[in-house]
């Protein structure tokens, strides 16, 4: 049923377009794809834009856009959208350009989220250059990442993903915080819903190709007072090796490595209930008994001696030698 395959780009509000570029260059390695008084967009790969960034007050996220294979496959889930009585705008040419798509609808899901579905993503013109050196980031097929968004109560949201938008449950959390995680291709997740009591964004999530490219990037946000929302760690569900920055919005960046693949011909979801991190992620932004709960679980997973494989890709790995390995 579903037709949307990846997350493609994310826009969000900023009040300071210079401390975005200035963060996004510096620490995430993007590359501006385009610079104008009232917004900047960001490279990340060879999709001529991923990261669209608008000046505006509140500092919230804008719209998501979520990809098509094509024009009859977004024809389709509009169709279906508007005889569930989902209100669907199709958008101007000048739009889609801006998008820098062939063709897009847009429409809101329950929380009051823009969300844009779209096909036909147009490829730049030159190889993509970081902004800083890193080996690249883990994209294609997958998409740019994954969002998690807060909302006031999961249970009115998840319906309108999973049964109207054909998003499929990768598994859920409900201590220290609830949070469900959905997938549409095999990354672990390209969405989560975290209940937070109000409706917004968390944070977007980046892979890279190579964990130095982490590890280099953590080094830059120590260097920076209050840039670090999360400290370095690594998930229980999805295996991320990962921390969080606070970006010049109202939301974090998670700059990760060696994220999980889903085989759904034998994936079950279940509830988490080991972490929600196998060590590291102390949560600066929660509240302190929240913090505290999370901390104690954590230590019962290293008590428990809970190990998972790391996630690798051909060629950012090497096998030590058969002698080490006794």
């Amino acid at each position: 049923m579903t037709e949307i395959r990846a997350l493609g780009y994310v826009g969000v509000r900023a009040r300071n377009l210079d401390d975005w570029v200035s963060f996004a260059t510096g620490l995430l390695g993007l590359e501006v794809a385009e610079r104008a008084a009232s917004m900047v967009a960001f490279r990340m790969d060879e999709q001529r834009q991923r990261l669209v960034v608008e000046a505006g007050d509140d500092g919230g996220a804008a719209f998501f856009g979520w990809e098509v294979a094509d024009a009859r496959a977004l024809d389709a889930l509009a169709a279906r959208l508007e005889k569930r009585g989902v209100p669907v705008k199709r958008a101007a040419r000048a739009l889609a350009d801006e998008r820098a798509v062939k063709d897009l609808v847009s429409f809101e899901d329950p929380a009051g989220n823009r969300l844009e579905a779209f096909h036909g993503a147009a490829a730049a013109n030159a190889p993509f250059k970081p902004g800083r050196a890193v080996s690249g980031f883990v994209t294609g097929a997958l998409g740019m990442g994954h969002a998690v968004l807060t909302v006031e109560r999961i249970e009115a949201v998840m319906p309108f993903y999973q049964d109207l938008l054909g998003f499929r449950l990768s598994d859920y959390v409900l201590r220290p915080f609830k949070a469900y995680f959905f997938h549409v291709n095999p990354r672990h997740h390209s969405l989560a819903l975290l209940e937070t009591g109000r409706n917004g964004m968390h944070h977007l999530m980046l892979e890279l190709s190579n964990l130095d490219d982490v590890g280099q990037g953590y080094d830059l946000a120590l260097g920076e007072p209050q840039r670090i929302a999360t400290t370095l760690g690594r998930h229980t569900n999805d295996f991320m090796t990962s921390f969080y920055a606070a970006t010049p919005s109202d939301l974090f960046v998670e700059y990760g490595w060696g994220g999980r693949w889903i085989d759904d011909g034998t994936w079950m979801a279940e509830e988490v209930t080991q972490g929600p991190s196998l060590w590291g992620h102390e949560r600066l932004w929660l509240p302190e008994a929240s913090r505290a709960e999370a901390r104690r679980m954590r230590l019962d997973v290293a008590r428990a001696g809970v190990r998972q494989p790391v996630q690798v890709m051909p060629g950012n790995h090497a096998l030590a030698p058969a002698s080490r390995q006794k």
